[in-house]
């Protein structure tokens, strides 16, 4: 009977927490938006997943936060800024943090229209989320990009996290099998990073940067 009652408040909690955040994500990102037609070019980026592999550590070490061993999953997804300079252009980053269970696809991918990059995750030490990446490619280029001609697809960036690792035992994805996997997607650019040790952090996202400014120049064309 406890256990019951537990449960049901824990899904009471867990919805009242998601509506409070998709509540919070809707009205900083409007707010973001008008803001940065000001002064500044907005790029959404949008960063996909299994759930463990790292993005929301790759998120916060990249604006500055120290590294967390131990933090809750993202529910549902999760929105923050980064201000920089790109190509001479001042630019402001909307990186949103989706979540990796699946129960939240559904929710997660309506958010994917009208990005500007994709960066998908995965952890070099786990096969499955290497796998996964067919899936998670498939889904954004779905919802996100079902018509755009191949000349102006939405550029994507793939991230494999948790190097720091290495040291203790081999990775079980190699270099060379993520680079051929971007090879047979069109042209993706690849990273090894580590959001522990901040390796290669910068790197990526400024390379994620510039696929997202030079999306949003050329589509402004058409």
């Amino acid at each position: 009977m406890k256990k019951k009652q537990y449960q049901k408040q824990y899904r009471k909690l867990f919805r009242k927490r998601f509506r409070e955040q998709s509540r919070r994500l809707l009205s900083c990102a409007f707010r973001s938006t008008m803001s940065s037609r000001q002064k500044r070019t907005k790029l959404k980026i949008i960063l996909l997943g299994n759930s463990g592999v790292g993005k929301t550590s790759l998120t916060k070490r990249y604006i500055g936060e120290e590294f967390k061993r131990l933090h809750m999953n993202t529910v549902g997804m999760d929105f923050t800024n980064k201000e920089l300079c790109v190509d001479k252009e001042q630019v402001t980053l909307q990186i949103w943090d989706t979540a990796g269970q699946e129960r939240f696809h559904s929710i997660t991918s309506g958010f994917y229209r009208d990005a500007n990059c994709c960066v998908l995750v995965y952890d070099v030490n786990i096969l499955e989320s290497f796998e996964s990446l067919d899936i998670w490619h498939a889904q954004f280029v779905e919802e996100a990009d079902p018509i755009t001609p191949d000349k102006f697809r939405i550029p994507f960036v793939l991230m494999g996290n948790k190097t720091d690792v290495k040291g203790r035992t081999s990775p079980v994805v190699e270099k060379e099998k993520a680079v051929q996997w971007c090879e047979t997607k069109g042209e993706i650019a690849y990273f090894e990073t580590s959001a522990k040790e901040k390796s290669n952090v910068d790197e990526a996202f400024m390379e994620v940067a510039r696929k997202a400014l030079l999306y949003v120049r050329r589509t402004t064309k058409m």
